[in-house]
Order: C-alpha cells, then structure tokens, then sequence
C-alpha cells in the first residue's frame, strides 16, 4: 500500500484548519455588516448556513491538528483579522460582492481540495473522505453565491482576482509557516 508522505498530510491539515478558519471569519464579518450597516434579511439567512458547514469543516481540522499534534500557522491572528475585513467589506459593497467573495474563495478551495484528494492515498482513507465532503460543501456554497447574485462582470472582475489572489497567498504560507 502507497503512503502518503506525512510532512505533506502535516501541511494539508495545517492549511485547512487555517482555510477553514479563515471561512468562518469571512461570514463573521458579513454577518456584522449585515447587523450593522446592510439589511438583507435573505442574505442574513443564506450566509449563516454556511457559516455551519464551515464550523463544522473548522471542528474537524482543529481536532486533527490536537490528535496529530501538528502545528498550527502562525498567521491565524493574521487571517482571523483579515477574513473579518473580506467579509464585512465585501458586503458593504452590496450583495453581488459578497455572494463574489464567496464564490471566488470556494473556487480557489475547490481546486486546493482537488489537489489534496489526488494527493492522499489509502493510508490517509478518512481524512480524504472528509476532505472529499467538505469540497462537496464548497461547491455547494459556490453554486448559492452565484444563484444569489455573484458576478465577475465590470468591476467585480477586479474584486475576484484580488480575492483569489489573496486566498492563493494565504494558502502558500499557512502550507508552510
């Protein structure tokens, strides 16, 4: 049986928790918006949804990282902080923005995740079927975000590259540090 190289589980674990985390921050700030400022009460309803899921992602990851007595990156307060300010500044924007903030980080997810089910082999079963669910989530959450009204047309194309483009960052070094 192949195994998988365990400095490589080390890092998927410590990614994801941190993701995760970071996902659970973002619908925090949305949902602060959203309570203070923005008042859309379907919005409301469909985010703290998926806040649910993503707790329920974050609570398995902060488990794996106790039982397996991994590390966890030292950027969390970092990312803690700045997942709060995507979400809540993203909903300010209105509701296409932050139905874009979603989908633009389930897109990066989806292929982050992709790459850790084709990496993982049998020795790693149960963490792959998680992450293998938790993808299915993201996807989920994707589809909402653009029934919802997520758009990359005119400007929001910026807002998703940026979006992307700071979830890849944040991934690469929580992989590390």
């Amino acid at each position: 049986m192949k195994k998988t190289n365990k400095e490589k589980v080390k890092e998927f674990i410590r990614v994801d928790h941190a993701g995760e985390r970071g996902a659970v921050k973002i619908y925090e700030g949305q949902l602060l918006a959203l309570n203070t400022f923005v008042k859309d009460e379907n919005l409301k309803k469909k985010i703290e949804e998926m806040k649910i899921h993503e707790k329920e992602h974050c609570e398995y990851f902060e488990n794996e990282i106790k039982k397996r007595n991994i590390k966890p990156t030292k950027f969390l307060p970092l990312w803690d902080l700045l997942g709060v300010g995507l979400g809540f500044g993203s909903t300010i924007l209105g509701k296409k923005a932050a139905m874009l903030c979603t989908a633009s980080v389930e897109e990066v997810i989806d292929e982050h995740y992709l790459n850790q089910i084709n990496t993982l082999e049998n020795d790693e079963k149960k963490l792959k079927e998680k992450i293998i669910k938790f993808r299915e989530d993201e996807l989920h959450h994707k589809d909402i975000a653009y029934k919802e009204g997520a758009t990359k047309k005119g400007m929001y194309s910026i807002l998703d590259k940026l979006i992307k483009t700071g979830s890849k960052i944040a991934i690469n070094i929580s992989e590390k540090i």
